[in-house]
């Protein structure tokens, strides 16, 4: 059991479940915000994540979004992987979801039919997602972002650190993410699960 402050810590799931997903693989590059999340470096030069920080970090982002109105918050993903963790974690939050492209003045012009007017968005990848990063920071809106190592910060709010890549890793951060908003919001009681386990988050490509 990992050890903080003292005391120790039990993590919102067992570490294992965090291994097997592969949500502490890094990548081969460390932005210098990120370090503070690195656990080791690997023989073949791969960041490995701190799971604990990932658990701790889960923790303050979930509580955080459950202080806003579910309608006014808004989870983007423009890559494919992020799609179906992105669209449950919406379906069980209440929230607004944005996949795929990004369209020019979604959070910044008030006269176009998609215009969204959210009091926070939660990001799946500051580099995909960059566009809807920027009219945030332009309007003030705070950005909640799962980052990897290599990933740069301008504009973040709240991070996430995860390897936000594989469709493993993302469906169960955004079903742990999912859990702890509602446990947040006394939706589920501390110790209950969501009805669907993590697979159930993942994105499955088609078979041709």
């Amino acid at each position: 059991m990992p050890e903080q402050g003292g005391g120790v810590v039990e993590l919102l799931v067992p570490l294992e479940t965090y291994l097997s997903a592969g949500v502490h693989i890094g990548t081969h590059i460390c932005t210098k915000y990120m370090e503070q999340f690195v656990y080791r470096v690997r023989p073949d030069g791969l960041y490995v994540l701190d799971i604990r920080r990932v658990d701790e970090r889960i923790r303050v982002a979930a509580k955080f979004l459950a202080r806003f109105p579910p309608e006014k918050i808004v989870a983007v993903s423009v890559r494919q992987y992020g799609w179906k963790p992105v669209q449950k974690f919406c379906s069980y939050v209440g929230c607004k979801m944005l996949t795929g492209r990004i369209l020019p003045g979604t959070f910044t012009n008030p006269a176009l039919e998609w215009y969204l007017e959210p009091e926070v968005i939660l990001v799946t990848d500051p580099r995909s997602d960059s566009q809807a990063i920027d009219e945030a920071g332009r309007m003030g809106i705070p950005v909640v972002a799962l980052a990897d190592t290599d990933n740069k910060i301008e504009n973040l709010d709240l991070i996430i650190p995860c390897n936000n890549k594989g469709r493993r890793s993302l469906a169960l951060i955004y079903w742990i993410l999912t859990r702890q908003v509602l446990r947040e919001k006394g939706q589920l009681a501390p110790d209950q699960d969501l009805p669907e386990p993590p697979e159930a988050f993942e994105f499955k490509p088609r078979r041709r």
